[in-house]
């Protein structure tokens, strides 16, 4: 018998915003075959998110280059050990650059615990604090910490006047529903296909549209039925018409709130102009 043929990717009338991938990660094709495959079927606009202090110059550079990807600026929790001032003032630095959107990936991981839990918290909360003095969003992470990440968000949430997305959500209704409370958006993706994601599937159907936004969170967490390749932000329009499904929507009524979400998510997709901010706005003393 011959291989199974997996289905073409489908393509929608609506434009797709891909929130959430890591460009520079991509490594299976050349870059611009991946922009390339993402626009032909209709996604429109990219953000490309730093990690670590090796990725934060990398980030901005892709989005400086392509006038269709922007940029985050953060330490993930898995490298919190790794932040020093120097890395901070980096990101002020880079702040500076119109092409960043947020502060991010930054948040807490204990499910591996690359870095102390006492750290990561420190770390996370620092960053918030960056992105509150700047009045950009934030990209959040969390896995296994749902008490503390609640905690740590309940004191900075006011602060936060762009809040930001829970990207990647695997966590529980709890921490679902207080996010939400607070103004924040929650981002899903390939999961959303897996045959055991029960717990997020009940998330995505309780989401309130308005709340919700798209990612691949590529090269990882490749979509049904592409399972076992690398991930690419063309995969997009899979997860997207999954969550349709699951909310019982029409998906260009899905696609059609989650591009308008993902543009009140991240103010400065509306905008192809490069260079400075304004220094005043990085840091308020």
């Amino acid at each position: 018998m011959g291989k199974k043929l997996r289905p073409p990717i489908p393509k929608f009338k609506t434009p797709i915003i891909e929130t959430h991938c890591h460009l520079d990660y991509l490594d299976n094709e050349e870059l611009p075959n991946q922009l390339r495959k993402a626009r032909d079927v209709g996604v429109k606009k990219f953000v490309t998110i730093a990690v670590s202090e090796e990725n934060l110059t990398s980030a901005i550079e892709l989005a400086n280059y392509y006038d269709d990807v922007w940029a985050t600026q953060g330490i993930h929790p898995h490298s919190a050990a790794d932040y020093t001032d120097g890395t901070e003032k980096k990101i002020l630095t880079n702040l500076q650059c119109n092409k960043v959107v947020a502060i991010g990936e930054i948040g807490l991981d204990y499910y591996y615990d690359h870095s102390e839990r006492e750290i990561q918290k420190t770390v996370f909360e620092k960053q918030l604090k960056l992105a509150s003095e700047a009045d950009l969003p934030v990209v959040i992470h969390t896995r296994e910490a749902d008490d503390d990440t609640i905690e740590i968000l309940r004191k900075y949430s006011l602060a936060l006047k762009k809040k930001g997305v829970i990207h990647s959500f695997t966590s529980t209704m709890k921490l679902a529903e207080f996010c939400l409370s607070e103004g924040f958006k929650l981002g899903f993706n390939g999961i959303v296909t897996f045959k055991s994601a029960e717990n997020v599937l009940e998330v995505v159907e309780r989401t309130p549209l308005d709340q919700m936004v798209l990612e691949t969170d590529s090269p990882y967490l490749t979509p049904v039925p592409y399972r076992g390749k690398q991930n690419a932000p063309y995969y997009l329009p899979f997860i997207a018409k999954k969550i349709a499904e699951i909310k019982n929507i029409d998906i260009e009524i899905l696609l059609q709130n989650t591009y308008q979400n993902s543009i009140d998510l991240f103010a400065g997709l509306n905008s192809f102009e490069t260079g400075l901010r304004d220094e005043n706005q990085l840091r308020k003393n």
